[in-house]
């Protein structure tokens, strides 16, 4: 036993208030002593939402917040676990499992996905950079045991040698996805997005080294899944969320493509100069954070470059671009819009987008057979009958049948529309009534 597993749990427990949850615990030295690391406070530095706050205005909770839920079903999870005897648990990962529910997402930087799409990184790289770099939470964990650094990375890598423990926080109705779908509903202010997930934690068993769930949960599970399906389209791929992302990631190429042109920028910072050069370190991906991302943008609404500044200007005035519903992109209407773009003097790269919601790697559920269950990446659900026998669920529920693989989206072209009011006249006829101008 290493010397920091002499005195695990705390005194007493520390209690956080939680809206989503009510109370969080934490009983363990460990995780008060990752929560209370740098790294993990930086968590609170760094919008859930991205910029779904611009549409759902009460979208402003953090990547701290959601981390600490993570961790507290995942601790739930494993107490039922307990509480029942169920033998297919290993006790002995508790706390490893508990660690990379807490952990799994502090490699997420400011407006990740955005960032992730524009200079080729993810956020799971960076966590386990972060895990096993000279960080504060390294040395935490170190202190702990030794083996601790490597072993979370590697169950948030998906390599763990205990695939039910990367189940708890990587699988298709893991504690990572119950408490975004649960928090993200309660901070946009709607409905759909909540499920019973008491009923649901009851319902849950290990078997055979993965989680299943009890067959007479079925409809708890349905009901998950539904509100996963209604979140997607209702507050995730919504089209001013769309919009706003879009104007992000031209922000980030514009700047990028300015950069490695030799532009002169009036402001920058290192962190963001070692991000467009690509030799970005620990230290300076700590220091991204949101608050020093709109900084930058705040300065670059006054940069001599007028795309970028115009960009800038839409995204932190909220003055997005607006859009028509295509259900087909016609090449030949695409390379039309393009040129007349061109003649009333806007930059088709920037300006113009199309945009089809699913192209985003957000599924609502991947079936799969029982068998495969072992070699996918994100596992389907498991049903488990009386006598042992497990069955996918999308062969026994039509309601998940019906919501699999569904492509209900539209395409979407986005288009700053003030210049196009101030120049319908230089416009086609063709342009002018696609895009309501006449």
């Amino acid at each position: 036993m290493a010397n920091g597993q002499a005195k695990e749990r705390l005194p007493e427990e520390k209690v956080f208030k939680d809206p989503v949850h009510k109370y969080i615990y934490v009983q363990d030295y460990l995780i008060w002593n990752l929560i209370n690391t740098r790294e993990f406070q930086r968590l609170r530095r760094i919008r859930q939402l991205g910029t779904s706050y611009l549409t759902f205005h009460g979208a402003e909770h953090s990547r701290f917040s959601h981390s600490l839920g993570v961790y507290e079903i995942t601790r739930k999870i494993i107490s039922q676990f307990e509480r029942s005897g169920y033998s297919g648990w290993p006790i002995e990962e508790k706390l490893v499992a508990l660690c990379a529910a807490l952990l799994h997402d502090i490699g997420h930087g400011p407006f990740s996905h955005s960032i992730e799409d524009v200079f080729d990184t993810h956020h799971e790289a960076w966590t386990c950079r972060l895990l096993l770099g000279d960080t504060e939470i390294n040395r935490v964990l170190r202190a702990f045991d030794s083996s601790y650094p490597e072993r979370i990375a590697s169950v948030i890598c998906k390599t763990y040698h205990e695939p039910i423990v990367v189940s708890l926080v990587a699988s298709q109705m893991d504690a990572d996805r119950m408490d975004y779908l649960l928090r993200d509903a309660y901070f946009t202010g709607v409905n759909y997005g909540t499920f019973d997930l008491e009923r649901i934690l009851r319902v849950l068993r290990p078997h055979q080294g993965r989680i299943v769930v009890k067959e007479s949960g079925m409809h708890a599970v349905e009901d998950y899944l539904m509100s996963r399906y209604q979140m997607y389209w209702q507050v995730y791929f919504h089209p001013v969320t769309r919009s706003s992302e879009i104007i992000l990631r031209q922000i980030f190429r514009r700047a990028k493509e300015l950069y490695a042109g030799g532009h002169a920028f009036g402001w920058m910072m290192a962190p963001l100069e070692k991000l467009f050069s690509g030799t970005i370190d620990i230290e300076d991906y700590l220091a991204l954070d949101e608050a020093l991302v709109q900084t930058a943008f705040s300065a670059w609404t006054n940069e001599s470059d007028p795309v970028l500044s115009d960009l800038c200007q839409r995204f932190l005035n909220r003055k997005l671009y607006k859009y028509i519903t295509m259900d087909q992109p016609d090449e030949k209407l695409w390379h039309e819009i393009r040129e007349q773009f061109r003649v009333i003097g806007l930059h088709p790269e920037y300006h113009l987008e199309i945009d089809f919601p699913y192209d985003m790697p957000y599924h609502v559920y991947r079936p799969g057979t029982a068998e495969q269950a072992e070699k996918e990446e994100k596992p389907p659900i498991l049903l488990l009958s009386g006598d042992d026998r497990l069955s996918e669920i999308s062969g026994r529920s039509d309601i998940v049948r019906s919501i699999t693989g569904i492509h209900q989206g539209k395409y979407h072209l986005y288009y700053p529309e003030e210049p196009l009011l101030e120049s319908a006249h230089l416009l086609s006829a063709k342009i002018r009534e696609l895009f309501a101008l006449m």
